[in-house]
């Protein structure tokens, strides 16, 4: 089924790409808008991933260069079934994550230094289950390539806006008609399809990724916690390039809280009330994660790590801010999970 929507979502896609170029060039824009959204969608199947990844300037970490963080997408991976994806980290304050990848055979997740300073190993642990279910139903496939299909759409437009209507030789059908629907209508087109696939898959994976970790409260914790941080903390790499939003968990361009068709991500309140109810039936609490899970250093027993001495798995201090947690603040010095 999977298989079946991601090939409809393509030839939609396609189909309104070429349609683009036929208001743009007429037949001969659409065919070369055919060879090209052909071009893309290959492009996209083996390399979207690694685009999305280098556009965040996200790094590989291990579980040398991030082992707390590491631990946790492992031990998540083990439990829902899942081949160890690679890990990434992006060096950006504002909280959040997103999933990407072809397959689960060839999935990548990654998180923001701003998630892992500001969220409790608890509320990690529950936002990376998040991802590992967008991986498990393989959306990372549909909503990277929708994300590549529709900035190109944009980008396409926008080649129209500057340069095709400046042509006295424009073979498109419907003159200055034709161009205003290229410029106008088809990136908002392409906006809808992605937000409808993007909203419609995060209850999903919402509910999957609560089931994964056990433990509802944590992901509706953590989403509580990421909407307000990002409603204050800017995403430059994601204003550059928007069509990327409906990756990340929580959008990363404005703090937009209206479940409506405008929306690229569900109402966040909508997405705490669904895990709370599930929390309250019973869903996920046994045999979910533990405390000690989630902290086990690799290597180490699984002992719950201490929250009383020194170092970063500390609880803030008064004077702290409320957001702070246990994993710290970002070190200055070259070693540490964030190097």
């Amino acid at each position: 089924m999977n298989l079946i929507r991601t090939a409809m979502l393509l030839a939609f896609m396609t189909a309104l790409f070429m349609a683009v170029g036929y208001l743009i060039g007429g037949p001969h824009g659409m065919m070369i808008a055919f060879l090209v959204a052909a071009a893309m969608n290959l492009f996209s199947y083996w390399n979207a991933d690694k685009m999305v990844l280098r556009m965040n300037n996200a790094v590989e970490v291990d579980e040398r260069s991030a082992p707390e963080y590491y631990a946790i997408v492992r031990e998540l991976a083990r439990r829902a079934g899942l081949p160890m994806p690679k890990v990434y980290l992006i060096d950006n304050p504002q909280p959040n994550a997103f999933a990407t990848g072809r397959n689960p055979q060839n999935a990548a997740v990654a998180a923001s230094t701003g998630l892992l300073e500001r969220l409790s190993h608890e509320e990690v642990a529950g936002v990376m289950a998040h991802e590992l279910a967008h991986v498990q139903h393989r959306d990372t496939l549909t909503m990277t390539i929708t994300a590549t299909i529709a900035g190109a759409i944009s980008m396409l437009a926008n080649f129209a806006f500057f340069l095709g209507g400046s042509s006295r030789n424009n073979n498109n059908p419907l003159g200055m008609v034709g161009m205003l629907v290229a410029v106008l209508v088809a990136p908002f087109a392409a906006m809808l399809v992605q937000m409808a696939i993007s909203r419609t898959r995060e209850y999903s994976a919402d509910q999957r990724g609560a089931e994964i970790c056990g433990h509802p409260l944590w992901l509706a914790s953590a989403l509580d916690k990421i909407a307000r941080n990002v409603e204050r903390i800017p995403n430059p790499e994601a204003e550059r390039n928007p069509a990327m939003a409906p990756l990340f968990i929580i959008n990363p361009l404005s703090g937009e809280r209206m479940d409506n068709l405008f929306s690229t991500h569900p109402n966040t309140e909508n997405r705490i009330a669904a895990l709370e109810e599930m929390a309250r039936q019973g869903m996920g609490g046994s045999g979910g994660m533990t405390s000690r899970d989630v902290n086990a250093r690799p290597g180490a027993t699984r002992d719950t790590a201490p929250r009383g001495g020194n170092g970063p798995w500390d609880t803030p201090k008064p004077s702290e801010p409320d957001d702070s947690g246990p994993w710290g603040r970002k070190p200055t010095g070259p070693k540490g999970p964030w190097s």
